[in-house]
Parts: structure tokens; sequence; C-alpha cells
């Protein structure tokens, strides 16, 4: 489990590609004073497993379902990527509950400045946009952030200059790949709401007409 609070952004070093797998070397410092061999990272926020590690760098397989669900399988040496390592237990939750298991991803297609912040806007598959609701929150490159506005194609977030400066996203353009996390719990709340219906169609009172009539 993450929280989507970067730690440090780091680089690609070393790739080495499979038939359909990608093995990554990521150099790094703050992350890796206590790494450890089967440790998780968030590598732009695909949950990753430590299979080796220097005091300069650590290396960790990407397989193939990862390469194809994440941008993962576009990075090139001296790519930057963000960091974060997994919550320990009684560390406070800055961000939100993260599990590093991207959806999909999305594409940058605005940035707007506005005073001190950055609007981005970014296009995804409309699978994901049912997930992403106005003033909720969503994962983008493994950063926690709040969803300004969202429609039936696109969502948008605003940065503040300390999360565009001291991480990826600030730096980049429009056209850009990035992963999507949505919020994990709404597709908890989906699958037993599904649940209940398909088991006791006769009992359930929460459906589409009840919430709205509540406000929902």
């Amino acid at each position: 489990m993450f929280t989507g609070i970067i730690e440090e952004v780091g680089h690609i070093s070393g790739i080495k590609n499979g038939a359909s797998s990608v093995r990554l070397t990521i150099a790094a410092k703050k992350i890796l004073t206590d790494v450890g061999i089967g440790d998780s990272i968030a590598v732009n926020g695909t949950c990753l497993t430590v299979t080796q590690y220097t005091d300069k760098s650590f290396s960790a397989d990407v397989m193939p379902e990862s390469v194809r669900k994440t941008s993962l399988g576009e990075l090139k040496q001296g790519s930057l990527v963000n960091l974060e390592r997994a919550l320990k237990v009684g560390s406070r939750l800055g961000g939100h509950i993260v599990s590093g298991h991207i959806d999909g991803t999305g594409t940058i297609i605005e940035k707007k400045p506005e005073d001190n912040a950055v609007i981005v806007t970014i296009s995804v598959d409309k699978g994901l946009l049912r997930y992403i609701v106005k003033k909720g929150s969503v994962t983008i490159d493994g950063i926690s952030l709040t969803v300004v506005d969202a429609d039936y194609a696109e969502f948008s977030v605003s940065l503040i200059p300390h999360t565009a400066s001291i991480t990826t996203i600030g730096q980049k353009n429009t056209g850009a790949s990035v992963n999507i996390e949505t919020d994990i719990l709404g597709k908890y709340v989906e699958k037993m709401l599904l649940m209940q219906k398909a088991e006791s169609p006769q009992l359930s009172k929460i459906n589409a007409e009840f919430l709205s009539e509540n406000g929902f």
C-alpha cells in the first residue's frame, strides 16, 4: 500500500527487454536508505518488487500485464520516474489509499496556468472515468491528486508549484502518457452492489434510482 506522496524522482539507468516483459534498473538515493530484496516500490505509481540493489540503484521486473496496462514499457535510458516506498504502519496517510495497481493510462491533452497553479487535463478511457469524480482522489504516475472536474471523456487536476517541481508531471508536455489508478473504494462499492443485485435482486434497495433520489 502507498499514499501517493512522492519521495523522490529517480531515473532509468538500465533497461533489459524480454519478449513481452521489461527489467528496469533505477538510480535513486533516498528510497535506498533502507531497501531490501522483496520490498515494494511504486515506480510512476506501479508497484514493483525489488530483486537486486546497490547503494545507487535497484532493479525490478515488469511482467507482461504491467507492460500492457502501464506506460513503463515506454521508458528509455535516462527517463525520470516518481518513486515511493510502501507505507509503514503508523505513518501519516498524507495522500489517499493507493494500491500501486494501475487501471490504465491517460494522455495529457492540456496544461493551463492558473495563478500559482497549473490545470492539467487528461483524457482516459470511459471505463475509467466512471470511477473518477469531481473533488475525489486519483493517482497520476503515482501522485495523489484531487480531481478538479470530470466528464465523460476527460478529467482535470490542479498542480501546486511544490508538486510540479518535485515530481515528473510538471515536466511532461501535452501528448505524454501517464499511469492512472482510480480510487479503490469506488471499485469495491461497485462490486458489492453488483454482487448484492445478482445474489438477492428482490432484496436490493440500493440502485441508481435510489442513489439519485438521495442526492448521490
